[in-house]
């Protein structure tokens, strides 16, 4: 990509006519390279010559969606459990090994995946790959290491969900979106769930899911290919293949066919809101990147549409958005308006719903669109500057597309998407699809009981 082409991309440069009249954005093709072990593990190299640092990270194919009935945050609980002893790690040895050496370590957990990652410098490698497989094959998952970790989620779910406002709101939002589908529960778990669970089933789910065919390493950043796939082979390669096979998620999403609403109550809700949500594909789906970029246009920045018409200009709401929350095998539309004082939400609703008719129905101006378009390139163009971003879009595309090579397409892909296209996706999935409402207000205050008369 020229110099020129990267000031464009990075919004650097001032043009008289949309950037997109011009030229398009092109970026290399990552530089992959993919094998799989005899035990099922899938590994990826990205090498980049020079580089002093080098990302490692394993992506595990299990995620919210795959917590047991009953047992939701599991996958959630393991993503912090993974940080504790192995059979030749002490607790937090990750820190240690990142940490101390000028290095860093992260984990996540969303609905379809669990993924760890570290960044080292480039002469780290082979201790990180060892660690790595060390807590892959010997993670001690004892009741110590449980109870304390179920504590650390538990405190989580209480500072994000219940001591936020809004929080109880939007973690209902996925089990009032999905009918079927198991992304009905939210990744982070429920309190009631943990405290259920035992022991033997958080062995059992560690058992079923934390194996080398059902993981995905990626590495990427300043190292040799021959020694890196010496490394692999030392240290994962007698990783056993467990005989049992995977459970795979084979619930199919129903079509909603009526509109439905909800009333919800919090305990502590400073000014009503509200959402709405419809049903929307995969995340790999040939419309998600247009459903991507009327998302940008509604509610992405100060001078979104979302924004100005309802906060600004008609000052009926706080704040108000619209964000598709597209996985790997159905995803959701949610938009959302927190009222301004005294104002109604029937009133804020029809609003909402005339500023995305507006956007689905009157012609988009070719700039708003550019600079929409611009801002989400830049993003994209900005991940693939690092090695960490690399591997990380690397990992995203396996898990949305199934194919690392996708990764690639996503500038391309958003580069395609029209005014037309945004239309298009608006009125297919929220115009003439039913939505759920849901009217989000206080509690009612809790009477004191009633005393008796005099003894």
């Amino acid at each position: 990509m020229t110099s020129t082409l990267s000031r464009r991309a990075f919004g650097l440069a001032t043009l008289s006519t949309p950037f997109w009249a011009h030229a398009q954005v092109a970026l290399p093709a990552l530089p992959l390279a993919e094998r799989r072990l005899a035990n099922g593990l899938h590994v990826i190299g990205l090498p980049v010559p020079g580089a002093g640092n080098v990302a490692v990270q394993v992506w595990y194919q299990v995620g919210g969606k795959d917590d047991p009935a009953g047992r939701s945050g599991f996958a959630h609980l393991f993503e912090h459990i993974m940080f504790k002893r192995t059979k030749h790690l002490p607790n937090e040895a990750f820190d240690r090994l990142t940490e101390d050496v000028g290095g860093s370590n992260n984990a996540f957990t969303a609905s379809d995946v669990t993924a760890y990652q570290n960044e080292v410098p480039a002469n780290h490698l082979e201790r990180l790959l060892w660690a790595e497989a060390e807590r892959l094959q010997h993670l001690q998952v004892d009741q110590a290491n449980f109870d304390s970790e179920r504590d650390v989620v538990k405190e989580e779910l209480r500072e994000r969900v219940e001591a936020d406002p809004y929080g109880p709101l939007f973690n209902a939002l996925p089990g009032l979106a999905y009918q079927r589908h198991p992304y009905r529960r939210p990744p982070i778990g429920s309190i009631r769930d943990l405290d259920a669970a035992t022991l033997d089933d958080v062995r059992r789910f560690h058992t079923t899911w934390y194996r080398p065919d059902n993981a995905v390493l990626i590495v990427a950043g300043g190292y040799a290919p021959a020694d890196l796939d010496r490394w692999v082979d030392r240290h994962f390669g007698p990783v056993p293949r467990p005989a049992a096979p995977l459970p795979r998620v084979r619930v199919a999403e129903p079509r909603r066919t009526a509109p439905r609403r909800v009333a919800l109550t919090g305990p502590t809700v400073p000014l009503p809101a509200l959402a709405l949500l419809w049903q929307a594909p995969r995340a790999g789906a040939a419309d998600a990147p247009a459903l991507q970029v009327a998302s940008a246009l509604l509610s992405s920045g100060e001078s979104s549409r979302l924004n100005e018409a309802l906060v600004y200009r008609a000052q009926i709401a706080q704040s108000a958005g619209l964000w598709s929350d597209l996985n790997a095998e159905a995803g959701m539309l949610a938009a959302y308006a927190v009222a301004a004082s005294g104002q109604p939400l029937p009133k804020l609703e029809a609003a909402l719903r005339a500023e995305i008719r507006r956007l689905a129905t009157q012609p988009i101006p070719p700039d708003e669109l550019d600079k929409v378009r611009t801002q989400l390139l830049t993003s994209v163009v900005a991940a693939r500057q690092t090695p960490a971003g690399q591997a990380e879009a690397v990992g995203w595309a396996l898990v949305n597309h199934g194919d690392a090579r996708q990764a690639d397409g996503e500038i391309t892909r958003l580069q395609a998407v029209t005014a037309a296209d945004v239309q298009r996706v608006l009125r297919q999935y929220v115009l003439e699809r039913p939505a759920v409402s849901v009217h989000y207000t206080q509690a009612p205050a809790t009477q004191p009981a009633k005393k008796g008369g005099r003894a």
